[in-house]
């Protein structure tokens, strides 16, 4: 019984390999890139409108009087009751001889003189004034987004910075891969997930387009910025840092209205 069931398994394994090898060697006819969005996250906070400002107000001044009072607003209510008691009575029974005191109030007069000594940084910074696109100094209270013009066929793109799938690797690691390729291995970025958060497909012109070559798929990840000094960085090609509201001006309209779903509108 053992040698006809044997020689059954031979064919039926054989007939199941053929179809497998063509599978793995069918052509693929659309070619997948890993794209991704890198955001240089907002390093100050978005100025107040007027309704802001005056809910802050309120809140502020409700906050003030529902509160107790702080160690050291209680300790200068003590002394300015001492002081008090020490003009009455001409006589303080705390006073020592060669006694220095450090009254609550003179802290406050250092504090204040601390304070007017502090001077805010400017919000618009030198890299706003001038356009400097190229500089992350720019446009603090919003994200930040890298483009990079690269040639698709006879034509220069502003794109996000992608690279073409090869086997054996995830679309994530593709799109690491495409970070390294412009920007080097010494920027550190975090990856939001595994799975992209978009997708571009196009065809190819007819001129070019086969059966095996139809067009291209283009699968977006996000990631944050990190790295806060990008002197290290190897920037082999023209690049921006832009906000959502910059994008209209490089982006094709079909790639933007695919970019703008998985934007937040900081």
């Amino acid at each position: 019984m053992a040698a006809p069931i044997a020689g059954h398994c031979g064919p039926r394994g054989s007939t199941m390999a053929a179809p497998m090898q063509r599978a793995a060697a069918a052509p693929r006819p659309w070619r997948l890139f890993g794209a991704l969005c890198l955001l240089r996250l907002p390093r100050i906070t978005q100025p107040l409108r007027r309704e802001e400002e005056e809910m802050a107000a309120l809140m502020g001044q409700i906050e003030l009087e529902k509160s107790h009072y702080s160690d050291h607003e209680i300790r200068r209510l003590e002394e300015e009751e001492q002081l008090k008691r020490r003009k009455e009575s001409m006589y303080d029974d705390d006073e020592g001889p060669g006694k220095t005191v450090v009254m609550a109030q003179d802290l406050e007069d250092k504090w204040e003189q601390k304070l007017l000594q502090f001077k805010a940084a400017p919000r618009l910074t030198d890299a706003d004034k001038n356009n400097i696109r190229t500089s992350l100094n720019r446009k603090l209270d919003s994200n930040l987004m890298l483009l990079v013009k690269q040639k698709i066929g006879n034509q220069e793109l502003w794109l996000l910075p992608q690279a073409e799938w090869q086997p054996g690797e995830t679309l994530r690691s593709t799109a690491e891969r495409a970070m390294a390729t412009f920007l080097g291995d010494h920027i550190q970025a975090k990856f939001l997930g595994n799975a992209p958060y978009g997708l571009y497909k196009y065809k190819f012109p007819r001129a070019i387009r086969t059966e095996d070559n139809v067009g291209a798929k283009v699968f977006f990840f996000k990631a944050f910025l990190q790295s806060n000094d990008l002197s290290q960085a190897e920037l082999k090609e023209d690049y921006l840092w832009v906000t959502k509201d910059e994008l209209g001006g490089y982006l094709k309209s079909e790639y933007l209205k695919k970019v703008n779903r998985f934007l937040l509108d900081v």
